[in-house]
Parts: C-alpha cells; sequence; structure tokens
C-alpha cells in the first residue's frame, strides 16, 4: 500500500513539473496564434487597412454631403445697424448740403435646390428700415419701413444638370472606395496569409535543425567514445565534430530566420515588435476539384475590379459631357414674383402694397474658339477608348490568371504526394544509415549526406503543402469563390 502511495506521490510531482514547465514554456513563446486570429488582428490594426477606412470614411461624408446639400436651406443674414454722414454739392444750385442715414436690414431665406432640372427655387422675406434726415430739407427727418416677401426660381437652359451629374460622380467614388476597400482585405488576407506561412515556415525549418542538432550531437558523443576507446581512427571523430558545429551554426540561423520572419509579420498586423507568440497552423491538405469554366464565370461576374474599370468609364462619359459644355449655347432663366409694401410705421406697412415682379432671360452664344472645344472633346474621346481597352484587357488578364491556377492546383497535389513519399523514404533511408554509421561501416560525411538528404525532403514536403493552401486561397482571390465552402465572398453590400 505505501509502495502504491509513494508511486502516486511521484506521478503526481511528475505532473505538476510538467504543468509548471509547459506553462513556463509559453510565457516565453507568448500565445498561439493561429491564421484566423492573425486575420481578425490585422483586420483591427493593419496600418494599409486604417487608411484604407479613412478613405472609405471620407468617400462616404463627401457623399452625405451632397445628399444634404439637395435638402431645404434655411438661411437669416442680419445687418444690425448701419451710419453713414456724407457732404454732397448740388450743381443745379450750386450748394452743398449733408445728409445723415440710418438703417438695419434681416433677411430670411428659404432654399431648395432642384435635382431634377438643375435649378433653384427659394422663398425670400427682406424686412428694412431706414432713417434719414437732409439740411437741404431743414433737418427734416424721414423714416421708412419696407417689407419685400418673394419667391425666386433660377433655371439654367440648354446645358447638362450639374446637380445630377455631381450627385452620380460622388455616388460612382464612393463604390469605388467600397470596392478599394474589399479589394485591400483581400490584399491583407493574402499578404497575412503568405508571412503567417512564412513564420510556419521557419518555425518548421527550426524544429528541424533542433533535430539536426540533437542527432549530430548524439553522433559526436558515440564517435568521441570510440576514437578515445581506440576503436576508430581520429578523422573519424574531426568529421563529427565539424558536422556538429556544422549543426550547431545552422540552428542558430534559424532562430535568427524565425524572429526576422515574425517581426515582417508584425509589421503586417501592426502589432508590437516586443511581442511574442508562436504559429499553430493546420497544413493538412484537402485536394478540391475545381472546373475551370465555372471559376472563370465566378470572376468575370464577381471580380470588383471589373466594376471598377466600369465606374472609371462611366467617369470618362461625365467628363465628355463637361468638356461638351465649355464655350457652349446655354441661356439662365431668372424669375421673381412677390410684394413689397413701406410705410413710415411699421404696423401699416401692408397697407398698401404692390406687386414686385421680374423676369430675365440670357444667353451665352460663343461665337469662334479656333477649335478649342473639338480638340479638348477628341482628347477626351481618345481617353475613353483607352478606358474601353483597358477593361477588355483587365478582363483578359482575369480570365488568363483563373486559369492558370486551375490548372497548377493538380499539379501541386501531385507535389504534394512526392514529396510525402520523398521524405518517407529519407527518413527510412537515414535511421537504416545511422545502424550503419554506428557499426562503422560508414563515414561520419556520408551520414551526414543522408541527414542533409531527409531536411532537404521535410522541407520540401512543408513547402508543398504550404504552396497548395496559398494557390487555393489565389483561386479564391482571382475568383471571389470559396471553392472549399461553395459560396460566394463578395461582400454583401457589394452584391446587386
Amino acid at each position: 500500500m505505501t509502495m502504491i502511495n509513494n508511486t502516486l506521490l511521484k506521478v503526481l510531482i511528475i505532473g505538476f513539473i510538467t504543468i509548471v514547465l509547459s506553462i513556463k514554456i509559453t510565457a516565453q513563446e507568448g500565445k498561439v496564434l493561429t491564421l484566423s486570429q492573425a486575420l481578425q488582428i490585422a483586420e483591427q490594426q493593419s496600418p494599409s487597412l486604417l487608411q484604407s477606412r479613412l478613405s472609405l470614411k471620407q468617400s462616404e461624408e463627401s457623399l452625405n454631403a451632397q445628399n444634404a446639400s439637395m435638402k431645404s436651406k434655411f438661411g437669416f443674414f442680419l445687418n444690425p445697424f448701419t451710419y453713414s454722414k456724407t457732404k454732397s454739392f448740388q450743381d443745379y444750385n450750386s450748394k452743398w448740403f449733408s445728409s445723415e442715414t440710418k438703417s438695419s436690414s434681416g433677411t430670411f431665406t428659404i432654399s431648395q435646390p432642384i435635382k431634377w432640372t438643375d435649378g433653384t427655387i427659394s422663398l425670400n422675406n427682406n424686412l428694412f428700415w431706414q432713417e434719414s434726415s437732409s439740411d437741404q430739407a431743414g433737418n427734416i427727418k424721414n423714416q421708412r419701413f419696407t417689407n419685400n416677401v418673394y419667391i425666386k426660381i433660377d433655371q439654367p437652359l440648354f446645358t447638362y444638370n450639374k446637380t445630377r451629374m455631381e450627385l452620380r460622380e460622388l455616388e460612382l467614388s464612393y463604390e469605388n472606395t467600397k470596392l478599394s476597400y474589399a479589394i485591400q482585405l483581400l490584399n491583407i488576407e493574402k499578404s497575412v496569409t503568405q508571412t503567417f506561412y512564412d513564420v510556419y515556415s521557419s518555425q518548421k525549418d527550426l524544429h528541424i535543425a533542433k533535430e539536426e542538432f540533437k542527432n549530430q550531437e548524439t553522433n559526436y558523443k558515440i564517435i568521441k567514445n570510440k576514437a578515445e576507446a581506440g576503436l576508430i581512427a581520429m578523422e573519424e571523430l574531426f568529421q563529427a565534430e565539424l558536422n556538429f558545429s556544422s549543426s550547431k551554426s545552422t540552428l542558430y540561423n534559424k532562430e535568427i530566420a524565425l524572429e526576422n520572419a515574425k517581426d515582417n509579420f508584425k509589421q503586417i498586423l501592426g502589432m508590437d515588435f516586443d511581442e511574442n507568440f508562436i504559429i499553430l497552423a493546420d497544413v493538412s491538405v484537402n485536394p478540391i476539384s475545381v472546373n475551370m469554366k465555372n471559376a472563370i464565370g465566378y470572376a468575370i461576374q464577381q471580380r470588383m475590379e471589373l466594376r471598377q474599370k466600369d465606374i472609371a468609364l462611366e467617369k470618362a462619359l461625365f467628363q465628355l459631357v463637361k468638356t461638351k459644355s465649355q464655350n457652349e449655347f446655354r441661356g439662365d432663366l431668372s424669375a421673381k414674383i412677390g410684394i413689397i409694401g413701406d410705410d413710415p410705421k411699421f404696423g401699416n406697412i401692408y397697407d398698401n402694397v404692390q406687386d414686385n415682379q421680374n423676369i430675365s432671360i440670357s444667353f451665352n452664344i460663343p461665337v469662334f474658339d479656333w477649335g478649342e472645344k473639338k480638340a479638348r472633346i477628341r482628347a477626351t474621346e481618345a481617353s475613353i477608348e483607352s478606358t474601353t481597352l483597358s477593361n477588355e484587357e483587365e478582363k483578359k488578364s482575369i480570365i488568363l490568371n483563373v486559369r492558370k491556377v486551375c490548372r497548377n492546383l493538380p499539379n501541386l497535389i501531385n507535389q504534394i504526394q512526392i514529396a510525402r513519399q520523398n521524405e518517407q523514404n529519407s527518413q527510412r533511408t537515414y535511421e537504416l544509415n545511422v545502424e550503419k554509421y554506428k557499426n562503422g561501416t560508414i563515414t561520419g560525411m556520408d551520414l551526414q549526406q543522408f541527414q542533409n538528404q531527409l531536411t532537404q525532403k521535410k522541407q520540401a514536403l512543408t513547402s508543398a503543402l504550404i504552396q497548395y493552401k496559398l494557390e487555393l486561397l489565389n483561386l479564391k482571390i482571382q475568383t471571389l469563390w470559396d471553392f472549399e465552402k461553395n459560396k460566394s465572398i463578395l461582400p454583401v453590400e457589394l452584391i446587386k
């Protein structure tokens, strides 16, 4: 019974020590970071995404401001007090006289832009008070109250609707910024994934280097014991020392490479350089069958760059309209209708009112501009044609890239299978030659070659797995379709 209790106590002690050591190791290495967690951090902290988010906010607020400008504006202009005293000369009686004037006024306006016609309609009320006196009339003071109420319409004629075009341009700019932000998100996902696997690959290389170092250390001790016992030549010990030193140097280089990869990763994520972590990656591969025709269809239908090209073309057409409006025949209609009343007493302003009406039409008629307008139109038309060609080339480029990715995926699966088989064969070959080395059948230099071969095959397998993962991500970005989940990844707000 006592023996059982002692055994149980030892097990508990060992378990406790293991937990303490694992906690210590985790604290030293930092938190465990998965790819999904890294993407979440990047979405919140990435400097490039923060800049894109600010650009999106700027475009959104500009559109909000333009929409707000389409609503009624209420304004009040107040001139509380004006005083003037002047001395004038009258020719007809050859005398100088002085005049003194005091006045106060205020104007209240409600203005409403008319989006459909690019005109403006406003309701205005102007209240004016003036008191004046002159020594010419015996310093008699004259006081008047005047109130003018009228509706005014200003309407451009024979030209394009500037208000609607400006609003549409801002809508397109906002949509373009949203597309750019969504594209930036995908680019960040690609960059984060790439650097994530770079760190994972460096971690894997470091792990392999540690295993190699441990093997070389074991081999060195075996050779050293044999050399001291006189069982083998000293040249074998020298070679073992060289292999051991080389593996130690390799281990140090891999540690540095891992730290550098981590720093690059931290920069992309917007993390503090002093923050530490370890990568936990799932590099298991489930081969995906991709229909090239469907993939191309998804890309043409959903790629946001194509929509951006369409936006650029629409803006170019707007620029053509603006260019044609230069030195154009156009007109302006202004109409005002209202009533005005004035009286020395404020309460009697409207005892005797009069109509206050005014209608005017003006035209701007260009005569000759030395071909300036036609030249500008031709330049703009050339720009539109260039944009159209760019659209077609972008579409061809997308199709070409999708076709390449679809062809490359099966090839990468083959490469993974070959790399896995090579790694297994190299592992078995190395283990067999370790026994031969221990028995003195082969030299340390021969064993080092088998060790290097095993290291290369392990790294090749890791690289093949990562390449397939990245190419699958590339296909998702190229088509905006997740073939693993069989669904679109186009943001909901961008789906029409």
